[in-house]
């Protein structure tokens, strides 16, 4: 792995990228370069057919503490809001655009952007001795890049008001049991635990079928029951239509692993 001066280190595991926070000595903080460097590896992954899952991580004993202060400092002015829209170079909700799966790995602690940067994730693995908070009005700041819309959304109205409110301390426990994450393992497995989970959606899975299921799931949230119920109908019978059913069939019959195509998008 080469050593990276924007703080984020891309490395792949087949067809899993693992993409890491990496400036440790700063418990992962995110200055306004790293966050740019983050999405450009993410709009990276999902611009390569080859990259079919993304795990994202962080080195040392955090996942990420959120923005530096410098960064916060620098935000304090209309310049420096501007700085940021400008210097993203992406949507602030580009993970929720990822046509493939994208799994945090969070590996210790996580607050402010760092846990929305977990949020965005489809699913979250967790340390057990890791700890959350939003922060966000302990510092007297909003919640910040679209927070107040996952968390409602993930783990119910008065639990993330709870935890937007409070900026309150979340164990692992505690997250499991709101769904806030999904799993959890030993600090030392995290990691790998999680690279297990992608490896098998990449073994398994059609690439296609994910895609098409993550943007069922966040349209479906904006949509009536009925309006949903129709566009899956029409999204099913596309699906007979596409190579990935009769692949699928086939590779039960011959008893093997399926060879689905990329998602192309």
């Amino acid at each position: 792995m080469t050593r990276s001066p924007t703080g984020i280190e891309v490395t792949d595991d087949t067809a899993v990228r693992v993409i890491t926070f990496t400036r440790p000595e700063r418990r992962n903080g995110m200055d306004l370069r790293m966050f740019r460097a983050y999405y450009d590896a993410l709009a990276d992954a999902a611009a390569d057919p080859a990259v079919r899952a993304v795990v994202i991580t962080g080195a040392g004993g955090s996942f990420c503490s959120g923005a530096t202060p410098d960064l916060l400092a620098e935000l304090a002015g209309g310049e420096g809001r501007e700085a940021l829209v400008a210097t993203l170079g992406h949507v602030p909700h580009l993970p929720l655009t990822l046509g493939k799966p994208l799994i945090a790995a969070i590996n210790g602690g996580a607050a402010g952007l760092g846990l929305v940067h977990a949020l965005y994730a489809d699913v979250r693995f967790m340390a057990h001795d890791a700890r959350l908070s939003t922060v966000f009005s302990r510092f007297g700041l909003v919640a910040e890049y679209g927070a107040a819309w996952l968390l409602p959304r993930q783990i119910g109205v008065a639990n993330a008001l709870d935890l937007l409110l409070s900026s309150r301390t979340v164990t692992a426990e505690e997250a499991l049991r709101l769904g806030l994450v999904q799993h959890t393992a030993a600090r030392g497995a995290v990691l790998e635990t999680a690279l297990d989970y992608a490896r098998a959606l990449v073994g398994t899975c059609s690439p296609t079928a994910m895609a098409v299921i993550k943007r069922q799931v966040w349209n479906g949230l904006q949509q009536d029951a009925a309006t949903a119920a129709e566009e899956a109908v029409t999204l099913m019978a596309r699906s007979f239509e596409l190579p990935d059913l009769k692949e699928a069939v086939t590779a039960v019959r011959e008893r093997r692993k399926p060879r689905f195509a990329p998602y192309s998008g």
